[in-house]
């Protein structure tokens, strides 16, 4: 039995954080100082991505 959520609202979080992450982008790329401040997070949005289809792959959400 896969987990308990949807492949659609899974896609839509995927999607949203996605957006995030790009944005952080375009913020670090036009801003300098504020980009440099929010750079990490950044990292993070990409790790929180990745950590989130590990455990739909293996059943935990």
């Amino acid at each position: 039995m896969r987990a308990s959520i949807e492949v659609e609202t899974l896609l839509k979080i995927i999607l949203a954080l996605v957006v995030v992450w790009l944005a952080l982008q375009i913020v670090e790329a036009t801003l300098g100082i504020l980009g440099f401040l929010l750079g990490p997070l950044s990292n993070v949005f990409g790790l929180v991505i990745i950590i989130v289809i590990i455990l739909w792959w293996f059943d935990y959400i």
